[in-house]
């Protein structure tokens, strides 16, 4: 998918028009029309504005991470509880080598995990 591609699949995602693209960055409906027609890309003077309209990066606009579907995040339909924001904000609350303690847990958990699958297969 190329840049431009990538501007129109973002702004359905965002019901964002040409006209109001335009009116967020400045750039003239006529050159964002030929963006889509031409197939061509914009300038890479007004890369970053377009990124501001949309509210995305310039490292997905450019790179299509989070926006092409074969670059889609699996978790990124995952809902967010109040439990884990608890979680979170406990963990974002630990020291280095806390943190790094939980980590080598989570990774022996994971390790203990697949062994037990194995085991029952």
């Amino acid at each position: 998918m190329i840049i431009s591609e990538r501007i129109f699949c973002v702004m359905e995602q965002k019901n964002i028009t040409q006209l109001e693209l335009s009116r967020r960055t400045g750039i003239a409906t006529s050159n964002i029309s030929d963006w889509k027609k031409k197939k061509t890309n914009p300038k890479a003077d007004c890369l970053l504005a377009i990124c501001d309209a949309l509210e995305i990066t310039p490292e997905q606009l450019l790179t299509g991470k989070g926006i092409d579907p074969e670059n889609k995040d699996e978790d990124a339909n995952y809902e967010v509880t109040r439990s884990d924001i608890k979680i979170l904000k406990q963990i974002h609350s630990l020291g280095d080598e806390q943190y790094k303690r939980l980590m080598a847990y989570m990774k022996a958990l994971q390790k203990l995990e697949q062994m037990e699958n194995m085991v029952e297969e």
